[in-house]
């Protein structure tokens, strides 16, 4: 997707060929008329999301950006709601970098799905995580709020291309443990992309840490300096240009658009120790569904057990995908379907609640 640039050359030929016509016309000669050009496509939007490393000032996407365009990739945008924060060289700054933000409070409080309709990306490349391994968040719940922002980006664009970064090193001098925490997730992270990823939505993982010290890379053991800026854009630019040269399905929306769909959850029984829930699909676009996929957060550490009318799959903290069944997987627009479900609870459990979002499959795909 690579676009040339056009020849200033072009513009001082028309006049002359409007004075060849001039003087042509009389003796017989006519001319063709001028092909008109097509409407060039919308630049591809790309959205950098993460917290203070990529928006505070997050000068590493100002790198990316300009060796982006010096290599001939002039037909993108970068896209956030948040404005550009400093670096000093000009660069499209739009970012979703948020300082101090936790992957697991963005998924928790559902907070992508607004940024996503503000901006509307078809790429997002996303460096998330570090406020969460500081923490001391469990592996597991960082990569369950993983699987949430990505379920919530397929939501946003079905054919979302996602890049997943491996988090820098980090070595605070208030966090002996840190750096050991971010090899330990990081280690989980290619098997998270590779049970997630879809061939219509992958996700590529990045090294991020690989060859990046914090001695030399960050001025405080977390964010990085000049040279670090340097090193993580490096790493950024081959995975993001290959993404850019295989091309980027656009604008989902309209007649025929993608199916779509949103999920309601009930409790429809409770007793000690546990509830039935249940979970309606419906397809919510103006395309038919040939199938459907939910995820289920189940909240105060219930567990789903036996469920009917679909397929489950569970995690390790407990998120559960359902896939429909064979018979259920067909929706007309505005068509729904429901699945059932019985959960376990904790004795201090209140009262049954969960997150729940989904996806469809077009009939066309």
């Amino acid at each position: 997707m690579r676009r040339t640039r056009r020849s200033s050359s072009r513009l001082r030929i028309i006049p002359v060929l409007g004075l060849l016509a001039a003087l042509l016309l009389p003796l017989g000669f006519s001319f063709a008329p001028r092909a008109t050009a097509a409407p060039a496509a919308d630049p591809v939007r790309v959205m950098p999301l993460g917290d203070s490393i990529t928006g505070s000032p997050g000068c590493w996407r100002a790198v990316l950006w300009n060796r982006l365009l010096n290599s001939g990739y002039t037909d993108i945008d970068f896209v956030g709601t948040l404005p550009p924060q400093g670096c000093g060289q000009a660069h499209d700054g739009d970012n979703e970098g948020h300082g101090g933000e936790l992957v697991t409070n963005a998924a928790d409080q559902n907070l992508l799905p607004g940024r996503l309709a503000a901006t509307r990306p078809d790429i997002v490349v996303m460096h998330f995580g570090t406020n969460d391994v500081w923490s001391s968040i469990s592996p597991d719940r960082i990569l369950a709020a993983y699987t949430k922002l990505v379920t919530q980006m397929r939501a946003s664009n079905p054919d979302m291309r996602i890049l997943v970064a491996q988090l820098i090193p980090m070595n605070p001098a208030s966090c002996a443990a840190c750096a050991q925490r971010v090899v330990d997730f990081n280690a989980r992270i290619p098997d998270w992309a590779r049970a997630t990823g879809t061939e219509r939505s992958p996700i590529t993982v990045v090294d991020q840490w690989t060859g990046f010290s914090t001695t030399t890379d960050t001025y405080d053991g977390v964010h990085p300096n000049a040279s670090g800026d340097d090193k993580i854009a490096a790493r950024w630019f081959p995975a993001l240009a290959a993404v850019l040269d295989a091309g980027v399905p656009q604008d989902p929306g309209g007649p025929g658009e993608p199916a779509a769909c949103t999920a309601r959850f009930r409790a429809v029984s409770t007793w000690q120790g546990g509830y039935q829930g249940e979970v309606t699909v419906t397809n919510t676009s103006a395309s038919a569904a040939s199938g459907w996929t939910t995820t289920v957060a189940p909240a105060d550490g219930a567990r789903i057990g036996q469920l009917w009318n679909g397929t489950l799959t569970t995690a390790a903290d407990g998120t559960a995908t359902v896939t429909n069944a064979a018979w259920n997987g067909a929706l007309s627009p505005g068509a729904s379907a429901t699945f059932g479900f019985v959960a376990t609870t904790p004795a201090t459990a209140g009262a049954p609640a969960a997150t729940v979002t989904c996806t469809a499959k077009s009939s066309a795909n």
